[in-house]
């Protein structure tokens, strides 16, 4: 725990300052043949410097050993005061508090999305998913990126600060009730690491994976990724695919929400359809006229895509419906059809 909300340095001074404290006791206690009471009552003030003045004279060796105390705890004091400086007044504490709520806050979250990694991948996933109303919890280690898109969001990011390869991490990202994990760290080697820690922390959940490397994706299917994306291989062919079939690209870039006009893809399962609508065919649904989007796809329950499927076609219970429109005609779509 000291790890992730970065203790360590708070720990090693505490470490050494029971050190000390126990040295001084015990010091005492054999150099100058004391009571244990009487040992503590030197320590105490050796250490805070109030000097009272010995129980009895020292002899020499008890001379020696309080020299070198004294001038151990004069370091000991100063690192302890430079720890505590840094929590009061660099902001350290004010995180440490933050961390900690906003643990608490994941720890009610349930069904949401992991995304391991806010680099350039990892940041346009988040904003991609949290434009869709998904709850989405970040894990990074480098603060400094999450702080910088913390400054132009409008909204606190959920994060938890960590190695995403470590249990302790994902556990803390509520790995056990979360629905989806995205992995886009810039190592393969460590997208394989977490696929593997989060399917076994959670044999249900859907991994989707990053992968640099062609020779990664089948490393990580293995570790237990569901998908896997190649962004550099997906780059390359769009860019090939400008030039060759340009208006398809254009059409592809309004779907994705980077055209000028955006459209929206929406899925909507036949259990989620209202109870009035269910059991009627595509065209008896009129989706379109009802709405203006179109339906383009029926992902049937037993696996088999449909691409324009047949108006005559009855959704059944494990079907999904792919729809396109615009944002407008989504929304009247889901306001109508959606339970």
């Amino acid at each position: 725990m000291w790890k992730r909300f970065n203790l360590s340095r708070f720990v090693l001074a505490l470490a050494l300052s029971m050190f000390s404290l126990a040295s001084g006791v015990v010091g005492f206690m054999l150099i100058e043949d004391y009571g244990f009471i009487d040992a503590v009552y030197m320590t105490m003030t050796t250490i805070s410097t109030v000097g009272y003045g010995e129980i009895h004279p020292f002899s020499p060796a008890g001379r020696a050993f309080v020299s070198v105390y004294i001038f151990f705890n004069l370091l000991v004091i100063a690192y302890l005061v430079s720890v505590l400086t840094t929590y009061i007044f660099d902001g350290e504490l004010r995180n440490l508090f933050k961390m900690f709520k906003t643990d608490q806050e994941i720890r009610g979250y349930s069904g949401h999305i992991i995304v391991c990694g806010f680099g350039r991948n990892g940041s346009k996933a988040y904003h991609d998913l949290r434009a869709n109303g998904a709850r989405v919890v970040i894990v990074e280690q480098d603060e400094s990126l999450l702080k910088a898109a913390a400054e132009t969001s409008q909204e606190a990011i959920p994060a938890v600060f960590g190695d995403a390869t470590a249990d302790e991490t994902l556990r803390a990202a509520g790995i056990g009730r979360a629905r989806a994990l995205i992995t886009a760290l810039p190592k393969d080697a460590d997208n394989v690491f977490v696929a593997l820690t989060a399917r076994e922390l959670n044999p249900s959940i859907k991994i989707i994976a990053r992968a640099s490397l062609k020779t990664s994706e089948a490393k990580l299917l293995r570790a237990g990724a569901d998908s896997v994306v190649m962004p550099d291989e997906i780059g390359g062919s769009h860019m090939a695919n400008l030039v060759v079939r340009p208006e398809v690209i254009r059409f592809l870039d309004m779907i994705s929400g980077l055209g000028p006009d955006k459209l929206r893809l929406e899925e909507m399962r036949f259990d989620e359809i209202r109870s009035e609508f269910q059991g009627r065919s595509i065209r008896e649904l009129d989706i379109r006229s009802r709405s203006g989007a179109t339906v383009i796809g029926l992902k049937q329950g037993t696996g088999e895509l449909l691409v324009s499927p047949n108006a005559d076609i009855r959704p059944a219970l494990g079907d999904v419906l792919l729809l396109l429109g615009t944002e407008e005609q989504i929304r009247t779509l889901i306001g109508q059809f959606r339970a």
